[in-house]
């Protein structure tokens, strides 16, 4: 089924069609929550909620913008919010930080060193890393969304990348 047909069929309650959806972008959305909230079963259930919102969402979907436009954007917002949730309630020290790195996905790629890097930076510096170099959000977008000051944004990717090619080096 085309991606077009699936969203229409979608959008009237076809069940089977919002599952080619999911299938299509859910690797997309579980990327996102990963490097996000650098713990696979948080991911899993972040995805899980994000495609419950789209489900209930789609039968507003314009087509103001392409699907996988407007399904990133709700998969941002929601791996943020829970990240937000997460920063808050986050009690530990920079151990932890290696051991929620041995909790990513197995990847067997050259991209590998790089991902398990990205899991092990501090709360705030990798949630920026990854909107700003990955997802290809601005300085100015990402302190909106975490609620930080835009040079707070911009002193946490720089420590980011200043970590990432400290670890990667060592490789």
């Amino acid at each position: 089924m085309e991606i077009a047909a699936a969203i229409d069929a979608a959008k009237q309650g076809d069940k089977q069609a919002f599952k080619v959806l999911y299938q299509q972008f859910v690797g997309r959305v579980y990327a996102i929550c990963l490097r996000l909230l650098a713990n696979r079963q948080k991911a899993e259930e972040a995805s899980q909620e994000i495609f419950l919102k789209i489900w209930q969402q789609l039968p507003s979907f314009r087509g103001d913008s392409s699907f996988a436009t407007w399904l990133h954007s709700i998969a941002t917002r929601t791996a943020i919010d829970i990240w937000r949730q997460e920063k808050y309630l986050r009690l530990t020290d920079s151990s932890d930080e290696l051991e929620l790195a041995e909790q990513t996905v197995a990847c067997h790629s050259l991209q590998a060193p790089l991902e398990h890097a990205i899991v092990r930076l501090p709360h705030q510096a990798r949630a920026v890393f990854v909107l700003f170099a990955i997802e290809g959000y601005g300085h100015r977008e990402i302190a909106s969304m975490l609620a930080i000051a835009e040079g707070t944004s911009k002193a946490q990717y720089h420590r980011a990348r200043l970590l990432l090619q400290e670890w990667l080096a060592d490789e």
